[in-house]
């Protein structure tokens, strides 16, 4: 049976998008597909294949069963044309910038961005010749001035890793068309649950599907949605370059996203709870949240937002001293590099999302050092408020 998902909730889509023609011989789950290569008894038929002119598979670097099984679950969600997988994220966000980009070229983005983006902007991109220019994420004129000014590309990230910083997508796209530049967004934070930027006028949708939408912290990938036109330029690049996404990662991810929907919705929840939470501490000096009303962009995320995700930033007073006491006092929370999971996880942008960074790139981003990312899991939030409560019970014993 054929099932037509694209009109269905997202919910649904998450279950059964993508995946009618790979059950095989009435399985209910689509396989792992291990081979390399794929082969053919007709010549004919091998060459309409590797020439695109039908579907079907040549070579594991390409293209392979499982892997396009998840690819079309994401297309699905993100109500996509076309879609590309990736390695990792970062392999998704760097293929995009050298597929689109070239020397002369310009590229306007913000200056907070997850910190290997930013690295590819101060390190990679100007050795091509790239001219890259970082606006302050929270001053949409200096953004619109950069973009008119000329570019290629706009790469947004909305919310920011790790300050939750919100940028208004579809007014920027706009200027962006008006410029005859590409918009790009990296919807990590956000997932297709939450957000949709195609719909709010980008032309690419990027996400580090080893976040959220694999959401059980096993498996690495990426994967970006969009435009026939740009997808098929970012695929040939990839294709070329090599940053293929394994089967068995493209399995765990495909399995993992079954429940995006249930377990973003958690999230979402306990994620606003906490940060209310937070809020009301004395011995917390500030909370990142765009779902709270004392957020500067609050309105912007209630507009362009179905929910405000799973992830928030905190600083304790008290600067790095307090992080470095209060971490080791939480129960219920991995201190690990990672975000989206169904475990909580925590830690500081020097050691997680801005490792590669220096302490002077970190504060011309904005992001204090004494910043806790805290990215919630789908733990009884009564039980992670209390965890929270009793750390910085301690730290005020201190």
């Amino acid at each position: 049976m054929k099932r037509d998902t694209e009109e269905t909730g997202p919910g649904t889509r998450a279950v059964w998008a993508g995946e009618d023609e790979y059950l095989l011989q009435g399985a209910t789950q689509v396989p792992v597909v291990h081979s390399v290569s794929f082969g053919y008894d007709d010549v004919d038929d091998w060459m309409d294949v590797a020439q695109g002119k039908r579907p079907g598979h040549i070579y594991g670097r390409n293209t392979n069963p499982t892997v396009q099984a998840f690819e079309e679950k994401v297309r699905a969600l993100e109500g996509a044309e076309a879609v590309t997988s990736f390695a990792t994220g970062m392999a998704a966000i760097s293929n995009t910038f050298f597929t689109l980009l070239s020397p002369g070229d310009s590229i306007v983005s913000i200056n907070d961005t997850y910190g290997g983006t930013n690295k590819l902007f101060l390190e990679f991109l100007p050795r091509f010749g790239i001219d890259v220019r970082l606006c302050d994420t929270g001053d949409r004129a200096s953004i619109e001035e950069a973009i008119r000014r000329g570019c290629t590309l706009v790469h947004l990230e909305t919310p920011t890793n790790p300050t939750l910083k919100v940028v208004d997508i579809a007014s920027l796209a706009e200027v962006a068309h008006g410029a005859g530049a590409a918009v790009s967004v990296d919807n990590t934070f956000a997932t297709p649950v939450n957000q949709s930027p195609l719909a709010l006028g980008a032309d690419l949708v990027i996400h580090s599907a080893t976040k959220f939408l694999g959401g059980h912290a096993d498996a690495l990938g990426g994967v970006v949605c969009g435009s026939s036109d740009l997808v098929t330029r970012i695929y040939h690049f990839r294709e070329i370059t090599g940053a293929t996404l394994d089967p068995m990662a493209a399995y765990l991810l495909l399995r993992g996203m079954k429940t995006l929907h249930l377990r973003v919705g958690r999230q979402n929840e306990s994620a606003l709870q906490i940060a209310r939470f937070l809020e009301a501490q004395p011995a917390v000096e500030a909370v990142y949240y765009p779902g709270l009303e004392s957020h500067p962009a609050h309105e912007i995320a209630r507009r362009q937002m179905r929910g405000f995700g799973g992830v928030l930033s905190f600083a304790p007073k008290g600067g790095f001293e307090a992080v470095r006491a209060l971490l080791p006092r939480l129960r219920y929370a991995h201190r690990a590099a990672n975000l989206g999971a169904v475990e909580t996880v925590v830690g500081p942008p020097r050691t997680t999302s801005h490792v590669e960074s220096t302490m002077e790139e970190r504060v011309a981003m904005g992001i204090p050092e004494s910043l806790v990312r805290y990215s919630v899991g789908i733990e009884d939030v009564e039980d992670l408020i209390q965890d929270l409560a009793q750390a910085l019970e301690s730290l005020d014993g201190d």
